[in-house]
């Protein structure tokens, strides 16, 4: 199972009602793009505009969306997983209601939504949209809200998220609404807590990361391993 990361730019917000403009998506397995903008046969709202830069102009030749749908699913080929940035929400949403108004039946894909992750394993961040993920990384700025950039920051920023976990792996723990035996957040987030640096867990401590309120089971564990002996 390997992943393809995509986004997609829209007219709105609301799946269904209004449309996609643009999709993008990467294989970083085969190191391979894909890109194009759709035709949403109406006009673009300024308000879209104004946060994508995509104007009527730009897509008023670009392919109608059974076709950009079709060559989408041709990119997606094969035993992969589907990552995207609030996918659940919003881009898995209108990727299901554009391949019904196409007329297509969208392959039987699997989903991961980045923004969930983050959420669950990075509870020690304010916040979790994906530029303010991209500057808690340390990764260089990009057009924001341009898909094939935003495919390309987030393909970075989850790799570092998921570290070596395979696809697997992620889906697993992202279907458990509790782990106790794993590291919740940080950059050893899906570990086993019995792989963590003591060092870490030390570090953690004294920067008061375990005693939050949703870490005190994390903090029990730790201190019956012993790794919050001598840690005050």
């Amino acid at each position: 199972m390997k992943p393809i990361y995509y986004d997609t730019e829209t007219t709105g917000v609301k799946p269904g009602k209004d449309r996609i403009i643009e999709i993008a998506a990467f294989d970083p397995t085969s190191d391979r793009q894909f890109c194009t903008f759709t035709n949403p046969e109406c006009p673009i709202p300024a308000e879209s505009t104004a946060i994508t830069q995509i104007t009527d102009e730009m897509v008023k030749d670009a392919p109608l969306i059974k076709e950009a749908m079709q060559a989408f699913a041709d990119f997606c080929s094969g035993d992969v997983v589907l990552i995207a940035h609030n996918n659940d929400a919003f881009d898995k949403l209108f990727l299901e209601a554009e391949f019904k108004r196409a007329g297509l039946e969208m392959p039987k894909w699997i989903f991961i939504d980045s923004l969930k992750w983050a959420r669950k394993y990075r509870k020690d961040l304010p916040r979790h949209s994906l530029q303010f993920l991209r500057e808690a990384y340390g990764i260089q700025a990009n057009q924001a809200h341009r898909a094939l950039d935003d495919v390309f920051i987030l393909h970075k920023i989850f790799s570092v998220m998921v570290d070596d976990l395979d696809m697997k792996t992620v889906l697993s723990l992202l279907s458990k609404s509790t782990q106790t035996d794993r590291m919740p957040f940080g950059k050893h987030a899906g570990k086993l807590l019995t792989e963590i640096p003591k060092d870490y867990v030390k570090w953690l401590a004294k920067e008061g990361a375990l005693d939050k309120a949703e870490n005190v089971q994390l903090k029990e564990v730790f201190e019956k391993l012993g790794y919050l002996a001598g840690v005050s």
